[in-house]
């Protein structure tokens, strides 16, 4: 059995490797992955939180490919001249090729194969990716009747769903929230919830972006005290417990900082308006602190 789990340890390590080579590009000693290989190869890695890509032509020379900015802040798209240069001979085009890894494996294998028709890969359908975060912070409930406006703190977690990319713009969440209660605020519940993403800021460090519930199951327990619209000055008490579903499409804004080549620190104001539930009159408290982490 030790020697089966040394055996399968020593390939690992040896498909590590051969995944990873070092280079030395004008003099800068640089481990790139080799992610397709053909005519031409299609070298990359993170380098200090950035992404670099190279193309390698048949007489191993290596040229990297940049998109970089002009003097009147317009993008140069370098890589574009580049690699039509170096694939003049078929009629691709790089007109819409963007600077992202998705992009440039899909242009490369198809380059490859068009040359030489022995040459096949594999399919290049869309990869969903996923990172897992955990939150904590507090909130007044907007939309639930609160005559103090008593905060009450809550903790949950969130997995958000993407298409591989180098910077995601649009993404998906489902995310499960407990909110507890507090001695003059007797309303505790959990909360699933299915929304929507849009990274309007998308930087390689951080990121800001709006984002909306979509749908949601909440399972409540109350003991509420709210005044009584048909005789203003009397108080009902409601006690009662149980669930619903809703489509609230309910707005917050955020932020995602980069802290690790994988991990992030989450900043979040939810809830600070709704389509279809009506607020209560207090001022929309519902904020967050959080990590996260791509899987």
């Amino acid at each position: 059995m030790k020697k089966t789990i040394l055996l399968i340890l020593l390939l690992f390590c040896h498909s590590l490797l051969r995944a990873q080579e070092t280079y030395t590009i004008e003099g800068e000693i640089l481990e790139l992955k080799n992610e397709v290989d053909g005519k031409i190869d299609l070298l990359w890695n993170i380098v200090n939180q950035n992404y670099r890509y190279f193309v390698r032509t048949e007489d191993g020379t290596i040229q990297e490919l940049v998109n970089t900015k002009g003097e009147d802040n317009k993008f140069k798209e370098e890589y574009k001249s580049v690699l039509q240069s170096l694939t003049d001979d078929t009629q691709i085009t790089t007109e819409d090729l963007n600077l992202t890894l998705v992009d440039l494996r899909k242009f490369f294998k198809k380059y490859n194969s068009s040359i030489d028709s022995t040459k096949s890969y594999s399919s290049d359908k869309a990869k969903i990716m996923a990172r897992l975060g955990f939150f904590g912070g507090l909130t007044n409930q907007p939309f639930i009747e609160n005559i103090n406006n008593t905060t009450v703190p809550f903790f949950g977690a969130e997995l958000e769903f993407f298409e591989e990319s180098n910077m995601p713009r649009h993404t998906g969440f489902i995310r499960i929230k407990h909110a507890l209660e507090a001695d003059d605020f007797k309303y505790t519940a959990t909360q699933f919830a299915i929304g929507y993403r849009f990274k309007f800021i998308n930087k390689s460090k951080y990121n800001i972006y709006g984002n909306a519930k979509l749908v949601t199951f909440t399972v409540f327990d109350s003991n509420l005290t709210y005044e009584d619209i048909d005789n203003p000055g009397t108080f009902l008490v409601e006690d009662k417990s149980g669930s619903n579903i809703d489509t609230p499409f309910v707005f917050g804004i955020g932020s995602d900082i980069k802290i690790g080549e994988n991990s992030y620190i989450t900043l979040a104001y939810n809830e600070i308006f709704a389509l279809f539930n009506d607020s209560q009159g207090n001022f929309p408290i519902d904020f967050a602190v959080g990590y996260k982490f791509n899987l």
